[in-house]
């Protein structure tokens, strides 16, 4: 059996999505499936079972043998959320349990770290362990992901194979239901097909011009492939960055909207909201030689590939991955 956690949500279900693409149909699917429009993630789907994550250690606990390998990539992911106690809870608490149940039984583990942890980037974006210390998250929910990170690397006992994944921007389906926090490609497609222009974030950092804002968008494909490799590699275990290595910038994410849709550009620019303006990344972009020193063979999506995917795909017919 494949455990993934999160399963309803966006890059889990996609997870699962893969697995099943290569006859991987033994799948324990955890999550609180509370949400309807979230659970259609799941449509079509080939699970084993389904189990409440509240219910789900009691449950590994007593079916441990029979399982093969966990993808922790259940999470608490609003960037707002400022109560500290629900993030130690859901993302730092919960997986020290399932590492340290993946400890006993020798269960390989893949979880979901975030970029979040880089902070404002002062620090870089080297996935070297020997920094990780040094790191200062913008927001609670990177400190918690942070948190749980040197927690990791500082254990004397480990699974025998575990990675800790950097997940830097990804976009793609199944993301449908993260509302606020969806991406920047999902909310651009809904403006422009509603208004016919888009709006994006004045910059509020004199270093940067509006909308030359710089990210590291990871097409959601790219992210579980990843995942899919590493469940067959089982080697070098530690903390990977993953995204494309390469910043591009809000206006070109906008003019590739723009393009899958076949509508010229027409952009205007907004203040930043106030009660994320403090913690607004204004450049993320991974480090990702790590994960090719290891022997990954595949090359990262361009934003323009994966925009146009997205757009032409999945987000014209509300399609799910």
């Amino acid at each position: 059996m494949i455990v993934v956690t999160g399963a309803a949500g966006f890059i889990g279900s996609c997870m699962i999505g893969r697995l099943n693409q290569s006859n991987f149909n033994n799948i324990i699917a955890v999550d609180i499936f509370q949400d309807e429009f979230k659970n259609q993630n799941l449509l079509g789907k080939n699970l084993r079972a389904t189990i409440d994550r509240e219910a789900f250690l009691p449950w590994l606990d007593e079916n441990a043998e029979a399982v093969e390998f966990i993808f922790h990539l259940g999470a608490h992911t609003d960037t707002t959320e400022e109560n500290t106690d629900t993030l130690k809870k859901l993302n730092t608490d919960f997986s020290k349990a399932i590492w340290k149940r993946c400890v006993d039984e020798q269960i390989p583990l893949i979880y979901a770290s975030s970029a979040a942890t880089y902070g404002d980037g002062s620090h870089g974006f080297s996935d070297n362990e020997t920094t990780l210390k040094s790191l200062i998250p913008l927001n609670a929910y990177g400190q918690s992901k942070h948190d749980f990170d040197v927690w990791a690397i500082s254990q004397e006992t480990m699974p025998f194979f575990w990675a800790g994944l950097k997940f830097f921007n990804v976009y793609g389906p199944n993301e449908y239901h993260k509302e606020r926090m969806a991406s920047v490609v999902y909310h651009s497609f809904q403006k422009i097909i509603e208004f016919n222009t888009l709006k994006l974030f004045k910059s509020h950092n004199p270093g940067f011009q509006d909308g030359e804002q710089k990210r590291d968008f990871l097409y959601v494909k790219d992210a579980v492939e990843v995942m899919y490799w590493l469940m067959h590699h089982r080697k070098n275990s530690g903390i990977y960055n993953i995204g494309t290595g390469q910043a591009r910038t809000f206006n070109s994410l906008a003019q590739s909207v723009f393009k899958s849709l076949g509508l010229e550009p027409k952009v205007e620019y907004i203040d930043t909201p106030e009660d994320i303006r403090e913690q607004y990344q204004y450049f993320t972009q991974a480090d990702n030689q790590k994960i090719k020193s290891i022997g990954y063979p595949m090359d990262f999506t361009t934003l323009e590939a994966g925009v146009d995917d997205y757009v032409r795909n999945y987000l014209l017919d509300m399609a799910y991955y």
